[in-house]
């Protein structure tokens, strides 16, 4: 017989969670349920999720309408190879995503999550210049970026602790800095330097998320990306996580001139429902690997690739997305946060106040410099989930990600128990 364990007991002899070493000080907490932007667990104890879990849950958890749409789409087809065969959820999907992402896009490609649309990306950078005949080794990314866990990702993303372990085996990258008005000229002649051997540049628009909340300015980034379009430089968009309304637009693209030739989407796609992952492009891209050529082929799939069910699920979020209902959600979430922003400007804790959209940080000042090793974290975390509000601190660095059913009272909570946790804390 299979011995009646806790929920605790059973996950604690069977799962190994993320960041495990770090974060050993207490045992992870069993959810029962989901509604709206509450989460609930085994003792009935109620949760905010001020985060999204993960930034992925655009409408709410258990959200009725896409429910309602996965369950009639898996009472007719849940799964079918997508090699030589297609299907109506993933060829609307195609034409409704076409249509909202920026100009020039022209083609959708599926994958399963945001590293593999970023992996997706590269490669058909690389093997477009191969397929030319003219190939190019070199990536350009910004330092301290973040992109993924697996190797290509990992290997454009900043190096840190998280990838010193495979250092060796990941490619060289020519790392810049987020551009500001005092370094973008420098950064343009590095450029400059580097440019015939460099095959695209990936970067994540207006805010790095897993390097802390850190944001930039929409003028001079336009500025650099020109810049790289003259040098003929492929760009690569990663929006997987400010996709989808969480920089007050659809897409971060919207607040730029200049349009990416590539966009990795994921987290948000599915209204946070269900893995999948998506990179579009462009058809001067797309054209590069027709060829009767075999060896031009993009050999790349995935087993659960452009899968009915997170197609469905994808439609949906964007049905609920394009609302005015949610609009004006995020157009609230937006100007609460701005207000609380200009309420703790004068705060001596709180250092580097920013936001964008839906998504506010700050640096919680102990008086070190922000560091996602902060002894603070754990303190931070805790604090907030003895109150019932699910923040995940980056180190010293707190930040909001909120879905965008949370209510003006739930907001308003959260900001109260900020103010109080900096006299008790």
């Amino acid at each position: 017989m299979i011995p009646r364990l806790s929920l605790i007991e059973r996950d604690r002899a069977a799962i190994w969670h993320p960041y495990t070493q770090a974060h050993t000080a207490s045992s992870p907490i069993p959810i029962i349920s989901g509604k709206g932007s509450y989460l609930f667990d085994e003792q009935g104890k109620r949760y905010i999720d001020a985060i999204s879990s993960w930034w992925v849950t655009l409408h709410g958890h258990a959200h009725p309408y896409i429910a309602e749409q996965v369950g009639r789409q898996f009472d007719k087809l849940e799964q079918v190879i997508f090699a030589g065969f297609t299907h109506l959820p993933a060829i609307e999907l195609a034409e409704r995503l076409l249509k909202i992402l920026p100009v020039g896009q022209d083609k959708i490609f599926y994958s399963d999550n945001g590293s593999t649309a970023v992996e997706v990306a590269l490669k058909m950078c690389l093997q477009y210049w191969y397929n030319k005949g003219a190939p190019r080794k070199k990536i350009l990314a910004f330092e301290h970026g973040y992109h993924g866990d697996t190797f290509g990702a990992m290997a454009v993303s900043g190096r840190s602790a998280w990838t010193a372990p495979f250092s060796s085996l990941l490619f060289d990258v020519l790392y810049i800095p987020v551009p500001t008005l005092e370094n973008i000229e420098a950064t343009k002649l590095v450029i400059k330097q580097h440019c015939q051997d460099i095959a695209c540049f990936i970067f994540e628009p207006l805010v790095q998320g897993s390097a802390g909340m850190l944001m930039h300015s929409v003028v001079q980034l336009d500025e650099l990306l020109v810049h790289c379009r003259n040098c003929d430089i492929l760009l690569i968009q990663d929006e997987v996580f400010t996709g989808f309304g969480r920089t007050g637009k659809i897409f971060a693209a919207d607040h730029l001139v200049t349009k990416p030739d590539l966009v990795c989407l994921s987290k948000g796609l599915t209204g946070g429902t269900m893995p999948f992952g998506i990179t579009s492009c462009c058809n001067q891209i797309y054209e590069a690997f027709l060829s009767e050529d075999l060896y031009k082929t993009l050999f790349h799939g995935h087993s659960f690739t452009a899968n009915p069910l997170a197609c469905v699920a994808a439609l949906a979020s964007l049905d609920l997305l394009e609302t005015k209902y949610t609009q004006d959600n995020i157009g609230r979430i937006d100007a609460q946060h701005k207000g609380f922003s200009a309420e703790m400007s004068d705060e001596k804790k709180i250092l580097n106040i920013r936001q964008c959209g839906t998504i506010l940080a700050f640096d919680w000042y102990d008086g070190s410099h922000p560091s996602y090793f902060s002894a603070l974290r754990n303190k931070l975390y805790h604090y907030f989930l003895d109150r019932g509000i699910l923040l995940r601190p980056l180190g010293n660095t707190l930040y909001l990600v909120p879905p965008y059913c949370t209510s003006e009272e739930d907001l308003n909570y959260i900001y109260g128990t900020i103010k109080v946790a900096l006299t008790d804390l």
